[in-house]
């Protein structure tokens, strides 16, 4: 058996990636735009969403009608074009798709993200690295990805200690399937960048950009929140090494942060993202002032961080526009909890970040979603994307500003350029929701339809032909 202890701190969190790319289980395939020939000439079938309020991912819109061409939009605004199939989406918003800054995922989790509108994951540990993804860049079906591949921690580090103990009979990550898991081959060109000194972290920088990671992840965590203190952590010197070198191959570096002083190591180092907020403590205007000087975004995960404190999202499992789209073992996750810091405080979070925001950093959607189980608990692929808008509004921002933080934020934050907004051109990965979620927050769970690629994935969507 391959032992957890022997693949390292994050495999067992990418388990039912790698499970997945062998063992897909059969999905339909992408939806192409049909095309006809007129005059001895290929004319592709266009598509007109007509009455909507139309959010671009900055801003609310004078224009009520985009057009997509295939997997593009066209344009917004102007008349319906001639032959076009026409959604009318009156009493709606047409929003760009979601956009999920930290994850864990499987093709599941993609399925599932998509069908809440979440139309892009960043995986930010896991097997979904640039060339053993195909099948999930062709099949419309479920959300795009990207990934950093493993993040560099020292051997026995964080995630380490959500795995188990070292003893190899019982230290398999639960999700791991025991065919994949003995494959050597399936393995063999994965990095497991496990670093202790700079010059080892320096080293496995190229080798992350060659298997496919998009970014590079540091995991920079002693255990406290945990509840395993004294974990190996990377030290000063070792991260900005790293950052150094990502930095001099144009990659752009997250870090893992979930107290005061690893924020204020990864920031010292020059990371560009710290993928969670703190909360091992209030804020202080000292780390909010550096956090804003570096330039660095956060991606909160109040989510994850409710959870960590033994708070399961409950409520969110009761709304019914939840509960139609998952089964018996997410219901599960969701009204579980990590329950490993019990003694934090989420009145603290909201007001960190709520303070970062004032300071005019930029705050990126995110969840840290897995996988289906309690131990992992208060998440779910898709819905916690709509709880974790709901949670920033609740800490200060404005629907229309948490709405960006979904949207065009991360797009811009990760060089997403064909994504995030509603512009000629772009992908053609939208969401339409009844109501007004540029007023009431909640009204994002009111999905009519989502298209990635301009595929719509839901049936029975208002359709006419102009």
């Amino acid at each position: 058996m391959r032992s957890w202890g022997r693949l390292g701190g994050g495999a067992g969190r990418a388990g039912s990636a790698d499970v997945a790319t062998k063992k897909t289980k059969k999905t339909k395939k992408p939806t192409k735009t049909k095309k006809t020939k007129e005059a001895g000439q290929e004319i592709m079938n266009e598509t007109a969403i007509v009455n909507a309020r139309v959010f671009d991912g900055e801003r609310v819109l004078d224009d009520t009608t985009v057009v997509l061409d295939g997997s593009h939009i066209l344009r917004v605004g102007g008349p319906i074009p001639a032959g076009a199939a026409v959604v009318d989406a009156a009493g709606a918003t047409l929003l760009p798709g979601l956009i999920d800054a930290h994850v864990h995922t499987s093709v599941e989790g993609l399925e599932l993200a998509l069908a809440f509108g979440v139309t892009t994951e960043l995986e930010m540990q896991g097997m979904f690295t640039r060339d053993r993804r195909g099948h999930v860049t062709e099949n419309d079906r479920m959300a795009d990805v990207r990934s950093a591949g493993f993040g560099i921690t020292p051997p026995g580090g964080h995630p380490s200690e959500l795995m188990g103990g070292g003893d190899d009979d019982h230290d398999e990550a639960p999700w791991e399937d025991g065919d994949a898991a003995e494959d050597a081959a399936f393995w063999a060109d994965v990095v497991m960048p496990f670093s202790t000194t700079p010059a080892e972290a320096v080293a496995f920088i190229p080798r992350l950009a060659e298997s496919g990671s998009d970014y590079i992840k540091f995991m920079i965590d002693d255990g406290t929140v945990e509840g395993a203190p004294g974990l190996p952590v990377l030290d000063d010197a070792t991260i900005s090494a790293g950052v150094a070198e990502a930095h001099r191959l144009g990659l752009l570096t997250v870090a893992h942060t979930l107290t005061v002083d690893a924020t204020a190591s990864a920031v010292a180092a020059g990371i560009d993202g710290l993928v969670h907020l703190f909360m091992d403590q209030p804020h202080t205007a000292g780390i909010v002032d550096a956090v804003a000087a570096s330039g660095a975004f956060v991606v909160p995960c109040v989510v994850l961080n409710a959870s960590m404190m033994g708070i399961p999202a409950t409520a969110l499992a009761a709304d019914p526009r939840v509960a139609a789209r998952l089964d018996d073992a997410w219901m599960a996750t969701l009204r579980s909890s990590y329950d490993r810091y019990p003694q934090g405080s989420l009145d603290d979070v909201l007001a960190s970040v709520k303070a970062l925001h004032d300071a005019g950093v930029d705050l990126l959607v995110g969840t840290d979603v897995s996988f289906p189980l309690p131990t992992l608990g208060g998440m779910a692929h898709g819905a916690s994307v709509h709880h974790e808008l709901q949670l920033l509004v609740t800490a200060g921002l404005t629907p229309l500003e948490a709405l960006r933080a979904a949207t065009s934020v991360p797009a811009r934050r990760f060089a997403l350029t064909d994504r995030g907004l509603i512009r000629e051109g772009l992908r053609a990965d939208l969401l339409l929701v009844d109501g007004d979620p540029t007023q009431r927050i909640s009204d994002t769970l009111n999905v009519r339809q989502v298209w990635r690629r301009g595929a719509p994935l839901l049936p029975g969507a208002s359709r006419s032909d102009a």
